[in-house]
């Protein structure tokens, strides 16, 4: 027969059905007589383990300690040996003395240290006033007509000037004035036209000026 007929065969399909479901209708009438029950409950009995530990041999005495005995020692004496007799040398003759010429050194010339030059004096330091001035330009003030009105004859004014590197007046600075406020304006007006000295710094000079209307 054929291996492919045989297996479309209804008859070995229904064969197996019927085997699978004898076998489910047997487990089911297990199940309900008790009988499996009884199986679990065997299952779930608990199992006794017992742990047997290895028995050990006691461990072996330890070895016995030897002990090394050491020889005395012996003292070896050497025989005395005297030294042997060396003989003394006789002393050095000296040789006889040798006189060297002997020559007279002169003595070193002393080292003449000529004196120090004589240091000229500082000039004595500009005082920061100077009293008066010498100036090329140096025109007199004029007697005010104010005085005059006023009745004034005589006056005094003494100013300090700042004249700059190239001699000329910078700056002026009444000191005193008598009378006052008098002859201010005209001092002022004249010592700022003087010419003086340059010296190539700033200085500073204080002047006297009198007035006189007799002069």
């Amino acid at each position: 027969m054929d291996f492919a007929r045989q297996q479309r065969d209804p008859t070995r399909h229904l064969i197996g059905i019927a085997f699978v479901i004898l076998f489910h209708v047997l487990l089911i009438w297990a199940l309900i007589s008790g009988l499996g029950s009884k199986a679990i409950e065997i299952i779930k009995k608990p199992l006794n383990a017992t742990i047997i530990e290895e028995v050990r041999p006691p461990p072996p005495p330890p070895p016995p300690i030897k002990r090394i005995i050491e020889p005395p020692k012996m003292k070896v004496i050497q025989p005395f040996v005297p030294p042997p007799d060396i003989p003394v040398p006789p002393p050095p003759v000296a040789p006889p003395p040798v006189i060297a010429s002997v020559q007279t050194t002169p003595p070193p010339e002393p080292n003449v240290i000529a004196p120090p030059a004589p240091v000229a004096p500082p000039a004595p330091p500009k005082p920061a006033i100077r009293q008066g001035v010498s100036c090329s330009t140096m025109d007199k003030p004029s007697f005010p007509r104010e005085a005059i009105r006023k009745g004034v004859e005589k006056g005094q004014v003494i100013a300090v000037l700042t004249i700059n590197e190239k001699g000329t007046v910078s700056d002026i600075n009444i000191e005193s004035e008598n009378p006052p406020r008098v002859f201010e304006r005209v001092v002022r007006d004249t010592l700022a036209g003087w010419k003086c000295n340059a010296e190539g710094q700033p200085y500073k000079a204080r002047v006297e000026i009198n007035f006189s209307l007799s002069d």
